[in-house]
C-alpha cells in the first residue's frame, strides 16, 4: 500500500511538472517567442507522463500540428530514465538529435549524455578508405576525385557521419565504396580499429541516458538480443516510436531473411585473392571459388531473363532449379575444402564464416518451405537480393515489447476509419492505452479538398494521363509554381514529366534527376517550382508556408497485387474466410494517402488545395473510409473552385 502510494506521488509529480512546462507561465512560453499552449499537444504530454510512471504502452495518432515531439520528449526528460528514441528517417532522428534534443535540454537546464545512433553503413571506413585509394589506377575519373574529395572531409569530421559529407553528391558511386559493413569489417585486426568511427559511436551510446536510433538498427538490436549475442544499446526504462506506422513494414524486414548475390561474388572474388596472395599451394581454393562465381553468374542471367519475382512460381522452372541446386552443390564443395585450410589465414576463417551464413540463407530461400512467408526475387543493376517476408509478424513482436518498459508509439497517421486497432494488431499489443488527437489547425478555412468531375476510369491509362496532365497545368499556373504532384507508380511519373514541361513554364523537378533532399532545397530556393515524386516524397518532408501552396495526388495509393508479400498474405486472409481488400489493400492505402495529404498544411497559417484525380473516392463505397480518415478541409468536386482559391493564396 505504502509502495502504491510512492508511485502515485511520482506520477503526480511528473504529471504536475510536464503540465507546468506547457502552461502560460511555464518554461515554454518563457523561451519561446510567440508560445501558445495547445490543449491536445498538453494532453499528449500528460499521457505520456502516464506511461512512462506506470510502465505501460501509449499508442497516439497525433494529426499534424499537435506538437508530438515535444510531448513526448518533454516527459521524457523530465522523467530521468533511460530513454531511447527511435525514428524511422535519418531527416527525424537529425532533427531530434541537432535541434530538438539540445533546445530542450537547454531549456531545462538538464545535463544527460546524448547519443546519435545510426546503421553502421552511415560511417566512414577508415580501412575500406585506404584499401580504394591504394587501387586507384584502374578507378573511373568521377569516382576517384570524390574518394580524394571523402579524404578531405575524413581528415576533418570528429563523427565520420556520411549526412555531414557535403563535398560529394549523396549518389556519388564513391560512397558504397568506403561506409561501414559488416561483411567488410574485420574488427581487432584492422589497423584503424582505435579510431574506427562506428566503434566510436557505439561506445558512445551504451555511456548515454538519451539515445536517438531509428526503427531499423532498434530492431536489428533486439533481434540480436533475442539470440543472446552482444547488443548495441543498454536496457532502457523508456522507448518512444516516432513515424510509428512504418514499423510493421520495417519489422517484416528483420523477422524475415534476405541474401545479396553481390555479398557471395565479393567472398568467391576474396577468396581467389587469398588463394594468390597468401595460399599459393591451396589450388583447389581458385578452381572452386571461381566455379562458384561462374554458376552464380549464370543463375544470375538466368533469372533475369526470365524477369519474375515471385520463387514459388519460379521454381516450377526445372532448368532454372536444377542451376539452383547445382550452385548449392559447388559451394558446399568450396566449403569443405576452407575448412581444410581453417587457421593458416584469418582473412580466409572470416570468408568461410560469413560465406556459411550466405550459403544456409540460400538453401533455406530455394527450398521455400514456409507457407506462411513470401519469397521474392529483387532485380538490382548487376546483382539480385533474395528476400523471405513473413506474412505476420504479430507474435515476434509482441516478444520484444516486453514488460517493465513504457512503449510510446506515435504517427500522424495511425487510423483507419478512426480506428488504431489495425496498427495495435499488427504489432501485437494486446494491451495498450490508445489516443486520437487531432490537428489544431484551421482546416476547413485553410485548405480545400477537390475531387474533379467527369473524370475517365483510372484503368484507362491514356485517357486518364491526358485528364490528369490537363488538371495540373491549371493547377500548376493557379499557384503560380509551388505544388508537389505525387504519383503511385514511377511509370505515370515518367509519363507525365514531359508532357508537363512543355506545358508549364516553372521549373520543374523530377525524382531521379538528382538526391532526394537536393530537390527539396532546390525547391525551396526557387520559389516557384513544381516538384514530381514517387513513394519518397509521400512522407517526411516538410515544406512550410507559401513556398507549397498545391499538393496533386494521381490516384488512390493501393498497392499493387502483383506484390508478392501482398499476394501471401491476402491467400492466408482468404483461407481464414476474411477479405483482403478490406484487411490489407484499404488500410495501407489509408495510410498512405494520409501520408501525402499531410504535405499539405504543416503550419497554423498555411494555406492550400488538395487535388486527387481519383473518383473512386466519392464513386465506390470504401471511398468513405478514405474521406473519414482525413482531415477535415472543405470539398468540392469544382476544379474551378480549386484554382480560384490556388489564386487567393499570398
Amino acid at each position: 500500500m505504502f509502495i502504491q502510494k510512492v508511485r502515485d506521488f511520482l506520477n503526480a509529480k511528473l504529471t504536475q511538472h510536464v503540465s507546468a512546462a506547457f502552461s502560460s507561465q511555464g518554461v515554454l512560453a518563457q523561451s519561446i517567442t510567440g508560445f501558445n499552449r495547445r490543449e491536445v499537444q498538453v494532453e499528449m504530454a500528460e499521457a505520456v507522463a502516464n506511461a512512462i510512471d506506470k510502465k505501460a504502452n501509449l499508442v497516439v495518432e497525433a494529426g499534424t500540428g499537435v506538437g508530438k515531439t515535444f510531448a513526448y520528449l518533454i516527459p521524457a526528460l523530465l522523467s530521468g530514465k533511460q530513454v531511447i528514441v527511435s525514428t524511422g528517417s535519418k531527416n527525424l532522428q537529425e532533427q531530434l538529435f541537432y535541434k530538438d534534443l539540445p533546445a530542450l535540454l537547454d531549456m531545462f537546464d538538464l545535463t544527460p549524455k546524448v547519443a546519435l545512433l545510426k546503421g553502421r553503413n552511415n560511417y566512414l571506413c577508415q580501412h575500406l578508405m585506404e584499401k580504394e585509394l591504394a587501387g586507384t589506377s584502374s578507378m573511373d575519373t568521377q569516382v576517384l576525385d570524390d574518394l580524394l574529395r571523402i579524404n578531405q572531409w575524413a581528415g576533418q569530421t570528429t563523427d565520420g557521419d556520411i549526412g555531414g559529407l557535403t563535398a560529394v553528391s549523396e549518389n556519388s558511386a564513391a560512397i558504397p565504396l568506403i561506409v561501414s559493413a559488416k561483411e567488410t569489417c574485420i574488427g581487432q585486426r584492422c589497423d584503424f580499429y582505435d579510431e574506427c568511427f562506428t566503434r566510436k559511436a557505439r561506445n558512445k551510446a551504451k555511456d548515454a541516458r538519451v539515445i536517438v536510433v531509428n526503427h531499423h538498427l532498434f530492431l536489428a538490436d533486439r533481434i540480436l538480443k533475442e539470440t543472446g549475442f552482444a547488443e548495441l544499446l543498454p536496457d532502457s526504462d523508456v522507448v518512444v516510436f516516432d513515424e510509428a506506422h512504418l514499423l510493421p513494414d520495417i519489422a517484416v524486414t528483420y523477422f524475415g531473411q534476405q541474401c545479396a548475390t553481390r555479398q557471395l561474388a565479393e567472398i568467391f572474388n576474396k577468396l581467389i585473392e587469398i588463394y594468390r596472395f597468401q595460399l599459393r599451394d591451396a589450388k583447389q581454393i581458385e578452381l572452386l571459388s571461381g566455379r562458384c562465381a561462374a554458376l552464380l553468374n549464370q543463375w544470375q542471367q538466368a533469372l533475369y531473363q526470365i524477369g519474375d519475382s515471385d520463387w514459388r512460381r519460379l521454381q516450377s522452372n526445372k532448368a532454372l532449379s536444377i542451376l539452383s541446386w547445382d550452385l548449392v552443390k559447388e559451394i558446399n564443395a568450396l566449403q569443405s575444402v576452407l575448412t581444410g585450410h581453417v587457421g593458416r589465414s584469418d582473412e580466409l576463417d572470416d570468408a568461410l564464416e560469413k560465406l556459411t551464413v550466405l550459403a544456409n540463407k540460400l538453401e533455406l530461400f530455394f527450398l521455400c518451405e514456409n507457407n506462411q512467408a513470401a519469397y521474392t526475387v529483387d532485380y538490382g543493376h548487376r546483382y539480385l537480393v533474395l528476400r523471405i517476408a513473413p506474412i505476420n509478424v504479430a507474435n515476434e513482436c509482441r516478444k520484444l515489447f516486453e514488460p517493465n518498459v513504457a512503449w510510446i508509439f506515435t504517427s500522424a497517421t495511425l487510423q483507419i476509419n478512426r480506428d488504431l486497432s489495425l496498427f495495435t494488431q499488427q504489432l501485437g499489443l494486446n494491451q495498450c492505452q490508445e489516443m486520437l488527437l487531432l490537428s489544431p489547425f484551421d482546416y476547413q478555412n485553410n485548405a480545400l479538398f477537390c475531387v474533379p468531375r467527369h473524370l475517365a476510369s483510372v484503368n484507362n491509362h491514356n485517357a486518364a494521363l491526358t485528364q490528369f496532365v490537363d488538371v495540373c497545368v491549371k493547377a500548376v499556373n493557379a499557384a503560380k509554381g509551388r505544388t508537389f504532384i505525387l504519383f503511385t507508380s514511377h511509370r505515370m511519373l515518367n509519363a507525365v514529366a514531359p508532357l508537363l514541361q512543355r506545358r508549364v513554364s516553372y521549373p520543374l523537378l523530377v525524382q531521379g534527376q538528382a538526391g532526394k533532399q537536393s530537390l527539396l532545397k532546390k525547391y525551396r530556393q526557387l520559389g516557384n517550382a513544381v516538384l514530381l515524386g514517387t513513394g519518397a516524397f509521400w512522407e517526411g518532408v516538410d515544406v512550410r508556408g507559401r513556398l507549397l501552396s498545391c499538393v496533386i495526388i494521381d490516384k488512390l495509393p493501393f498497392i499493387s497485387p502483383d506484390d508478392n508479400l501482398f499476394r501471401a498474405r491476402s491467400e492466408s486472409i482468404e483461407r481464414a474466410g476474411k477479405d483482403p481488400f478490406a484487411e490489407i489493400s484499404l488500410p495501407q492505402a489509408v495510410i498512405t494517402l494520409n501520408q501525402g495529404v499531410g504535405r499539405l498544411i504543416r503550419d497554423e497559417k498555411d494555406k492550400g488545395v488538395l487535388i486527387l484525380c481519383d473518383n473512386r473516392i466519392v464513386n465506390k463505397p470504401y471511398g468513405q473510409a478514405f474521406l473519414n480518415s482525413l482531415p477535415p478541409m472543405a470539398r468540392t468536386r469544382d476544379l474551378n473552385k480549386a484554382t480560384a482559391f490556388l489564386e487567393q493564396i499570398k
